[in-house]
């Protein structure tokens, strides 16, 4: 045997640099789109046809099934898709991630295109170079198909050749002899491949590598292939773990969308595989059983037409789906349950320019998470129920400590998706996020102090006059207009923001402008009567707080218009 240490690391350095070109073209392709490529995934909010479209468009772009489920999981954690969205996403991804099978069959196989690479990437870097960001974008995507096939080429040569190699893989071979057990063993195979590489595009280009230099037959390649559906089901099952019910319920509807699938197909496997033997032999194309070549192509026939059956038999059955993963997996209730972001870099394919887009609908759902901390500070004033009362200063305290936690995260989160290659416009809305996060948690402590100023007063018996509270409860209504405002811009883009400054600056000297006339009045009230003299220091505290509050929300408008950010 001939194959040596140096050659193995010859093979591994081979798929590296197939999955960094791979890579480096996902990214090119998500910086040139922008926010052409965010406007996609805002499609998946009408219906499931328009979902499954979806999914089939990102896998296409990221070139891994894996990484876009991973994504799908993310989304439905952070409430960006519900899970009737996210099923119809995932069956789209199972298609999108068929066009890689066709790119290598089609181009890796049928030309020596890896000829080409060295004159794109002479083309690539003169574009990398250049400061304009499209001709940056392009000049990406040039250089990762580049790296692409010139890593499929290598991984070719690199494969040992059987005839020099025989014992190399006899076990391989020997795997091939026990009939429908066969089926399963490389089904299995085909499963732990993608949850080591963590990308079904990867898996599937050793699987066609193998069948093209004759390791294995067109049977055992198609068991890798359904193994593939398995272990990208694994990887989206993992990420879920740190998710909420949410995003554990989306990973398992995609478990039993991929194991129906296979299940079925075990059942018609054999008869499935002559079908496409006979259409392949019909159309001139060779028979896949016969023909070493031919594999690579009855693979991908395979693959595509697997996955739109299995698409178009449960589409329709979404519905059940969704009850029957609900009734496994009940929600315990969304008093305090909390999406976590940790999770959202997993697999090799990072997407940061859709990660900002998430992040930026994150960064929403942490401001209305303030808005209703914020609602129970009036809840606290008129509630006379002990019981209820100390329940309420519990809710406060319990978002307080979320507020502070899940800023740590969406900060972390944020600075580690800008330690990648970003377009200049997202890179400018990280900056934002990270601002208005920072006034988030500013006010989620304003909220916790007046919690805590009207908890001391009860404990004082002291009570607000009914001027003071009529006061208190306008202040709270211009306030609650400041968010209405900024959870609209917060929704919006940086544009309508702008046009919405000068409304939100109108706001916010209103909210001084009566901070001011109160003082004076509670002057002029503790002058007439100094028993007010307690009730009026509570009072005042509490106008004050929400004088920050509204400086805060102030600050957050500015910083998603872009302007002030630092």
């Amino acid at each position: 045997m001939s194959f040596s240490f140096f050659d193995f690391l010859t093979l591994f350095g081979s798929l590296s640099l197939f999955l960094f070109g791979m890579k480096t073209m996902s990214e090119g392709i998500q910086k040139f789109a922008g926010d052409k490529l965010r406007s996609i995934l805002a499609a998946m909010t009408s219906n499931r046809f328009m979902g499954v479209l979806t999914g089939f468009l990102l896998t296409t772009l990221v070139q891994s099934s894996s990484a876009s489920t991973v994504m799908v999981v993310s989304f439905v954690n952070a409430g960006l898709m519900n899970l009737t969205q996210s099923i119809g996403v995932i069956m789209g991804a199972n298609i999108g991630t068929t066009t890689t099978a066709w790119l290598i069959s089609l181009l890796g196989f049928k030309f020596n295109i890896s000829v080409l690479s060295i004159p794109l990437i002479g083309i690539s870097f003169p574009l990398l170079l250049n400061s304009r960001e499209r001709f940056n974008s392009l000049g990406q995507i040039i250089l990762g198909f580049a790296l692409l096939f010139m890593g499929l080429d290598f991984l070719r040569n690199s494969v040992p050749d059987l005839h020099t190699n025989p014992q190399m893989f006899q076990a391989l071979q020997d795997l091939t002899e026990y009939g429908v057990y066969s089926t399963f063993i490389f089904l299995g195979l085909g499963t732990i491949l993608t949850i080591v590489l963590q990308s079904s595009s990867a898996t599937m280009a050793l699987t066609l590598v193998m069948c093209n230099y004759g390791w294995i037959g067109f049977e055992h390649g198609a068991a890798i292939v359904l193994g593939e559906n398995i272990g990208t089901t694994i990887t989206a099952n993992l990420a879920a773990l740190v998710g909420n019910v949410y995003a554990k319920r989306t990973a398992l509807a995609h478990t039993f969308f991929n194991i129906i699938g296979i299940i079925w197909m075990l059942l018609l496997f054999r008869f499935f595989l002559g079908h496409i033997d006979a259409f392949m032999i019909r159309s001139g194309l060779g028979s896949p059983f016969e023909t070493s070549t031919s594999i690579t192509i009855g693979l991908s026939i395979f693959h595509t037409v697997f996955n739109v059956i299995n698409t178009v038999l449960l589409i329709g059955f979404i519905k059940y789906m969704v009850n029957v993963v609900e009734f496994i997996m009940p929600s315990r209730g969304k008093k305090f349950e909390r999406p976590h972001l940790e999770y959202f870099s997993s697999g090799f394919l990072h997407m940061a320019e859709l990660s900002v887009f998430q992040a930026k609908k994150e960064v929403r759902k942490y401001s209305e998470l303030a808005h209703r901390m914020f609602n129970f500070i009036p809840a606290l004033i008129i509630e006379t129920d002990k019981k209820e009362f100390q329940s309420i200063l519990e809710k406060v305290s319990k978002y307080e400590e979320i507020t502070d936690r899940v800023e740590v995260e969406i900060t972390s989160f944020l600075i580690k998706i800008s330690r990648k290659q970003l377009s200049s416009q997202a890179s400018e809305e990280l900056r934002r996020m990270r601002l208005v996060s920072s006034e988030v948690e500013k006010i989620g402590d304003v909220c916790f102090k007046m919690a805590t100023v009207l908890s001391e007063k009860k404990k004082e018996k002291i009570y607000f006059t009914p001027g003071q509270r009529s006061d208190l409860f306008e202040m709270f209504k211009l306030v609650n207009n400041a968010f209405d405002l900024m959870l609209s811009n917060l929704q919006n883009s940086a544009l309508e923001a702008r046009k919405n400054l000068p409304k939100a600056a109108d706001i916010e000297k209103e909210i001084n402008s009566f901070r001011d006339h109160v003082r004076d009045s509670v002057i002029v009230d503790i002058e007439k009567d100094p028993t007010q003299v307690k009730s009026a220091f509570y009072f005042n505290k509490l106008i004050t707080s929400c004088e920050k509050i509204g400086d805060a929300i102030l600050n957050i408008n500015e910083a998603i218009a872009g302007v002030n950010v630092e």
